[in-house]
Parts: C-alpha cells; structure tokens; sequence
C-alpha cells in the first residue's frame, strides 16, 4: 500500500483561534473523533496557541528560525527540525518570534502510541510498522518514486529514502 499526496490532495483552513491558517494534509478520524493529522503551519507572531482537548502534539520546525513555547509548567524551544511534544489541551502561548517560521504539526489522540518523529538527510531504510508518513522538505525519492517539496507518501511497508524527509510513525 501506497499513497502519494502533493499540494493538491491538502486543505487549507483558519487556525481553531482565527489567528492563522493550517494546510491540512491528512486527516484520519474514528468514531467521529480525531485519531491523528498532519499539517502545516506558520507562525508570524507572538501568540496563543489553539486548544485541542485530548490530543499530543509534536511540532517540528521546517524554515525560519523558530520560536518558543511557553505555558504553566512548560518552556520548549521549537527550533529548526528538532520535533518537540507537548500536549494540546494545555495552554500554549509562542514567544520570541523574531520572523515567521513554517511547522509540520503531527496531531495524535491521546489513546493511541505517541507517533514517533524525526528529520533524515542522505540514504536511509525504514522498517514496517504502523503507518509510515513520509513528507519531503526538498525532492527526494522514496522506494525510487519521485517527490517533489512538500509531497507526502503514506505506506506501511519497508521505505527506502533518499534526500531529506520528515519520517512519521503512527501505530494503533
């Protein structure tokens, strides 16, 4: 199973706060709840962040130079392709933006596995398991198919990689 997503197969909403706007690219829901989403997003300013009742997040920073995420109990630097977690029913405020910064955001239900997340460069075989979330940040192939910036390929069997992606697990 393969499915290869470009800039056509996304959706562009407002952000749940109005402040901004989210490119969707996928969306997966169970029962009529969120199971997990992948998205885009940029932030341009010091703000709040959008509430999401019962959802992980992970955030990973793809351009510009990055920001802070700061709440009770909680200071992340979100800083240029290093994934960050954070739960998103706690309130979130971004600080210290100095420019905008484009985000890939990987939303999971809280039920499920925690997703794992993470920002390869050069030549690289990922195992099976769960479902495999491939987004390219410059052309890339994967499995000697073609994608262009901003592609997403979605398999659940054995990736062979080359150039730089953003590799997602998401298990359950």
């Amino acid at each position: 199973m393969m499915r290869h997503l470009t800039h056509a197969d996304y959706t562009t909403m407002a952000w749940a706060n109005g402040k901004g706007r989210t490119v969707e690219m996928l969306r997966v829901e169970e029962g009529g709840r969120l199971k997990w989403r992948l998205s885009r997003a940029s932030v341009v300013e010091n703000g709040d962040f959008s509430l999401f009742p019962g959802i992980e997040r992970n955030l990973t920073v793809l351009t510009g130079p990055g920001f802070d995420l700061v709440g009770e109990g909680l200071h992340l630097a979100a800083r240029p392709l290093m994934p960050v977690t954070f739960p998103g029913d706690l309130a979130l405020r971004a600080e210290g933006v100095s420019a905008p910064s484009d985000d890939f955001n990987v939303m999971t239900a809280r039920a499920l596995p925690r997703p794992e997340v993470a920002v390869m460069t050069g030549r690289a075989q990922l195992s099976p398991g769960g479902l495999l979330a491939i987004y390219a940040l410059a052309p890339s192939t994967l499995n000697d198919r073609a994608m262009e910036s901003q592609d997403l390929i979605l398999t659940a069997d054995t990736a062979r990689v080359d150039g730089q992606v953003l590799v997602v697990r998401l298990m359950g």
